[in-house]
């Protein structure tokens, strides 16, 4: 049987050298499961791969999108689930690596079948937004679909909007379309989760924003600030650096530094590997490793493989 193997695992755990070495190894390409990855305007921000770790191997899904195109999920997973298929005529093991948690959800076990959304209702929900704020909308929210509300992250304003704009396009709530049915796919599928020790991770999440500063990300901000309204802007290391240059106070009033934002950077940062892990960790099929044991973990995709081919 054909393999997939997916590893995954927090921000700045060290995804990409394992990815490398296994692509190495099995002589297969990788398969990103980042969605900010996708966008080519910000490879600073998003830690993309550089463009020597892409020559050393083949990369999918990496700097394919321009900073305004709309992409969700549900699109990632059709197009992913095509390469897929395609890749597998050539290939016998294939790998993917991300840290993104849906997308990842969705080359396992697929995404419920969401309408498209049309341009107008999309740019009307921003445009209020923009104009009576996030409270406005999740008040809206609470009338029109109480399960989700009563589920959702409320202070993400992408979830809100995306649920607002499902409710308007069919007329019914959102949370009556997301069945969660599990779709089953024609290969195995080896997670391999990738984790430290908190403080060992946190440690390196620091020094990666510090490394991101010195490869560039501060003019990288610069060059997108024009269009710091875009959703595929609003991530960590992005609206951070928006709100210094747009003279924000600091909670206790005084003028916010670049230092303190970058401060912020490395809190929101870790507290997102913290999402991550819960989101990750509900996930029995996934084997834990840390980084630094790439003995075992090729041990273990060695046996998992030889058993499905016995099977």
């Amino acid at each position: 049987m054909k393999s997939l193997i997916i590893i995954l695992g927090p921000t700045g755990v060290g995804k990409t050298d394992i990815c490398l070495n296994l692509a190495d190894l099995f002589h297969t390409p990788v398969i990103g499961a980042d969605s900010r990855q996708m966008y080519a305007d910000i490879p600073v921000c998003t830690a993309a791969p550089t463009k020597e770790q892409m020559e050393r191997a083949r990369h999918y899904f990496v700097g394919n999108l321009k900073i305004d195109d709309y992409y969700s999920a549900a699109k990632y997973e059709e197009q992913a689930s095509k390469l897929i298929d395609t890749l597998f005529g050539s290939h016998d093991i294939l790998l993917a690596s991300g840290g993104s948690m849906m997308y990842i959800d969705s080359l396992c076990y697929g995404i419920d079948d969401i309408p498209t959304v049309s341009p107008e209702i999309r740019q009307n929900l921003t445009d209020r937004l923009k104009a009576e704020g996030l409270d406005s909308l999740t008040s809206e929210l609470k009338l029109l679909d109480p399960d989700y509300y009563r589920q959702a992250d409320l202070r993400n304003p992408k979830r809100v909007l995306h649920a607002l704009e499902i409710c308007y396009m069919t007329g019914h709530p959102y949370s009556d379309l997301r069945t969660g049915n599990r779709r089953e796919r024609p290969y195995n599928i080896i997670r391999i989760g990738l984790n430290r020790e908190r403080g060992e991770l946190y440690d390196r999440i620091n020094r990666r924003v510090s490394s991101m500063v010195e490869n560039g990300l501060i003019e990288e901000a610069e060059r997108m600030y024009p269009f710091k309204g875009l959703n595929s802007l609003n991530t960590v290391g992005m609206k951070e650096l928006f709100s210094w240059m747009d003279g924000k106070p600091t909670p206790d009033g005084r003028p916010q530094t670049l230092e303190f934002a970058l401060d912020c950077i490395r809190r929101n940062s870790r507290v997102y590997s913290r999402k991550q892990m819960t989101w990750f960790k509900r996930d029995p099929d996934t084997v834990w490793f840390h980084p630094d044991d790439s003995n075992s973990i090729v041990e273990y995709i060695n046996r998992r493989i030889h058993a499905d081919k016995t099977v």
